[in-house]
């Protein structure tokens, strides 16, 4: 009656890396709950392997003149060729911002 307090079984969790652990806990557990309740039908397919590798994007909106191209300046930690930054609106149109060995403008 008052005896040993069982104990809960322990997980493994040393992994190489973030992503390695996100995609085991992915496949262990929360790929069963999504093919159960039908997930990939209703909302988005399972999620794959190249899903938790790929880069991140991101995709920043807004009116002119909020400060977009001054974050990502921030965050590059540099002026991006052809960013301009002006009272008025400076750009009518997408910008695809990629990591490269130059900093090149691809028309």
């Amino acid at each position: 009656m008052f005896g040993k307090k069982k104990q809960k079984p322990q997980m493994d969790t040393s992994y190489v890396s973030v992503i390695d652990g996100v995609k085991k806990i992915y496949d262990e557990k929360i790929k069963k709950l999504e093919a159960d309740y039908k997930y990939d039908y209703l909302v988005s397919p399972l999620m794959r392997q190249a899903d938790f590798e790929a880069k991140p994007m991101v995709l920043f909106l807004g009116q002119y003149s909020t400060g977009k191209t001054t974050f990502i300046n921030y965050l590059l930690n540099y002026d991006y060729p052809g960013s301009h930054i002006g009272p008025e609106p400076t750009t009518d149109g997408f910008m695809a911002i990629m990591h490269g060995p130059n900093s090149t403008n691809i028309p």
